[in-house]
């Protein structure tokens, strides 16, 4: 028997105008000078301004670094750690979705570690912690700003790489539903169906326990019955707000408890193809999940049960038939796409995708381990 670890960042804001709260705990950090990571987006459209209120309410410096790309890059990472030293930061605060918070971890842990980014790629690889950050997010999906895990595209092998690192850990995370009302209803639906993926792989992977599992199936309760909502209309304040508390929620559960192959095989078309990581992961779902099931169905009642299907009388392989039904009747609600060529992806080296998703750090938390042949069955399916 061995003990269970569950890692969390120390404070989490969550909730409706929680961001205008975030300069008191920013205070007590002792710092002066920010480094603000985000996109050019964000820092056009207002959004990075409301942060900037803030830290001017409680005299803290800053300088903004707005450059990163959708899939983040290790040119991002470097850029950002040479803005980070010649501005004289003591501390990062990322605003934005998953590419600004896996962006920023990775200059906060270059910053104390040095290196070439690369040599972090796997599981634990650092020895210090990051310098501080605040992550403030503004989509309901990634669970980016509270987990150890970050994903950083390295451009030379067209390869994304996935980094597990508690010294990732951000200090202090932000959830306010009222940054994310302004996000268009694709990359709602994209970034729901991330989380959706978070809590079913959570629940199915052999790492979860109790705890886990509890968090998660909170999560796809949640999910299956706000996300059409918030994609519909995304002024419902108390679907965002829903859909908030659904991605703290997966990021409890696999932060702790470990991903699968649907992020396995996700990551590699988000590297080659520079497509959204949460639509391959919608593709991807159904599609893993049915091997799962055919190999391991025990727990797909208790998904069934939560994502509101009669699981009465019914056994675990019917019970599996009905959720990955109803995880493909939610994309389809919603807008997600069911194959790469709806993507504008007309041919793809499925051979190198496989192949690079046996290598992925999300690989081994699968509950079955395929072959590489059966890893390119499941690629074939989306194309």
């Amino acid at each position: 028997m061995m003990g269970k670890v569950f890692h969390v960042p120390e404070t989490n804001l969550m909730g409706c105008g929680c961001l205008a709260e975030i300069g008191v705990y920013i205070s007590e950090l002792n710092v002066k000078k920010a480094l603000l990571v985000t996109d050019s987006t964000l820092s056009k459209n207002g959004v990075v301004d409301k942060v900037i209120d803030v830290l001017k309410k409680v005299n803290i410096a800053y300088t903004t670094f707005d450059h990163v790309k959708p899939n983040p890059t290790v040119q991002n990472v470097t850029d950002g750690v040479r803005h980070y030293k010649d501005a004289n930061c003591d501390f990062i605060i990322s605003v934005g979705g998953g590419s600004p918070q896996d962006a920023a971890k990775g200059i906060g842990l270059m910053i104390t570690n040095g290196g070439d980014l690369r040599d972090y790629e796997g599981v634990g690889k650092t020895t210090y912690k990051s310098v501080p950050i605040v992550a403030i997010n503004t989509t309901a999906g990634t669970s980016a700003e509270y987990t150890i895990n970050y994903v950083i595209t390295d451009e030379e092998r067209h390869v994304k790489m996935v980094m597990v690192d508690k010294n990732s850990l951000v200090k202090i995370s932000v959830n306010d539903p009222e940054l994310m009302v302004s996000k268009p209803s694709n990359l709602t639906a994209a970034t729901g169906m991330d989380a959706l993926t978070h809590a079913i792989e959570a629940i199915v992977t052999p790492g979860a326990y109790t705890v886990t599992d509890a968090t998660a199936l909170s999560a796809v309760e949640i999910i299956f019955y706000y996300l059409p909502r918030a994609v519909a209309d995304g002024k419902d304040m108390e679907a965002r707000e829903q859909m908030v508390y659904a991605m703290f929620l997966t990021g409890m559960a696999f932060n702790n408890a470990g991903l699968g192959y649907v992020h396995a095989m996700s990551h590699q078309l988000g590297g080659v193809y520079d497509l959204p990581h949460g639509v391959c992961n919608a593709m991807l779902l159904p599609v893993v999940e049915k091997e799962n099931a055919k190999r391991h169905p025990d727990k797909f009642p208790l998904i069934a049960k939560a994502a509101g299907i009669n699981i009465e009388g019914k056994t675990p392989d019917q019970c599996a038939d009905g959720v990955i039904k109803k995880i493909k009747a939610l994309s389809k609600e919603i807008g997600i796409p069911t194959r790469l060529s709806e993507l504008g992806i007309d041919s793809v080296d499925i051979n190198l995708l496989a192949e690079n998703a046996m290598k992925d750090a999300c690989a081994s938390g699968n509950p079955f381990i395929p072959t590489r042949q059966e890893v390119i069955d499941m690629f074939k399916e989306i194309v």
